[in-house]
């Protein structure tokens, strides 16, 4: 993280994209991976575009016809394992790829393999991976969640259970229990990493939560938080079971779609304003700062002592965290015109890649 930002954005390189984008980018020091869609809007395609100057190295297109909500582009964040990239688009389709060469190893549709209708707003859990097991949760009957072989992808085990919800799916060590945490469309929910077994469900006291934003581990304890029942934080039985009431909650960061950061046991998020809740204080609101660049969806990224703020009007900010205190160190606009910003940007050394209407950019924080 640099310490101030420069009065104009230090553009590497810009490359124009055919269709909006809601799935993050994925980068490497020598790749940047995006998810969109064709001009017809009939296909998704997948690229690859060199780090250092934007050229695309390779592309895979996957027809994929239908319509949703939203728009249809993919909204699943690419995967990076090793020598392979894994992309997914909304209407189910899963890709395992080469990194060189964009060579599809092995594909099948989450949907049509499982059973599951497709979502209002499609598939948007981003597929990842937790030792020798790739995980994604198709929402069907019988199998809500499923682990695939990352190699070949097929099925090592699947667990029946509820409609997905459309956030992402964590891996964390819990009550002293290794397990996958997330929600479906109704709860919040633990279940084992070797057997997919469900461990433990809350229900929130509000229905109609969206489910978008990835909870967090905190140590041994989850943050969790939803538009219509606020920021709470969980504590675990040493069954690895969550305790059903958390033991600590805040009304005021209530996002719909926007994942907090945590930097120095303050909850960092936007929602209308950004709020710094303290951990240590049963999520006491101790920072309430206003600005455009903390409207609407909002993505942060986060070191030991600062945080990113990318808002989806094109503002960049920086902030310093220390305890208890939050400090807006410099602000910049990225695109000179009117532009919205759902993708998640990726941050690579002193590189960030931001995905616009009609382009990505790489910009140089140094």
């Amino acid at each position: 993280m640099p310490e101030r930002l420069s009065t104009e954005p230090k553009v590497v390189w810009k490359s124009a994209v055919a269709s909006d984008g809601l799935a993050g980018i994925a980068a490497t020091a020598d790749f940047v991976f995006l998810a969109g869609r064709d001009l017809e809007d009939k296909s998704d395609v997948f690229q690859c575009l060199s780090a250092e100057d934007g050229s695309e190295v390779w592309s895979v297109r996957q027809e994929a016809a239908g319509h949703l909500d939203y728009g249809n582009s993919p909204r699943a964040t690419p995967l990076v394992n090793g020598e392979k990239i894994y992309f997914q688009g909304a209407f189910g389709d899963l890709l395992c790829v080469a990194l060189e060469t964009g060579e599809t190893i092995w594909k099948r549709n989450l949907y049509a393999d499982f059973q599951a209708e497709t979502p209002t707003w499609g598939a948007c859990s981003s597929p990842f991976i937790t030792g020798d097991k790739l995980i994604v949760n198709p929402g069907a009957a019988k199998a809500s969640l499923v682990a695939l072989n990352p190699a070949s992808g097929k099925v090592v085990w699947q667990t029946p259970g509820r409609p997905s919800g459309y956030g992402s799916l964590i891996q964390a060590r819990l009550g002293g229990v290794d397990q996958i945490v997330g929600h479906d469309n109704e709860s919040l929910g633990g279940w084992d990493v070797k057997t997919g077994q469900r461990l433990w469900e809350v229900r929130p006291s509000r229905t109609g939560d969206f489910n978008v934003p990835t909870p967090i581990a905190v140590g041994e304890r989850l943050f969790v938080v939803t538009e219509n029942n606020g920021s709470r934080l969980f504590e675990f039985e040493k069954s690895g079971r969550a305790k059903p009431q958390p033991v600590a909650t805040n009304t005021e960061l209530s996002p719909d779609t926007s994942t907090p950061v945590v930097v120095n046991n303050l909850v960092i998020g936007c929602w209308l304003n950004l709020f710094a809740l303290d951990l240590n204080q049963n999520l006491k609101s101790q920072v309430n700062l206003k600005g455009d660049a903390f409207r609407g969806h909002v993505s942060l990224i986060a070191s030991d002592n600062k945080v990113l703020v990318i808002g989806n009007r094109g503002e960049l900010a920086l902030l310093s965290v220390a305890q208890n205190r939050v400090t807006l160190l410099s602000q910049v606009r990225l695109f000179p015109g009117p532009v919205e910003i759902y993708s998640h940007p990726a941050m690579v050394g002193s590189r960030l890649y931001v995905r616009g209407t009609h382009s990505v950019q790489c910009i140089d924080l140094s």
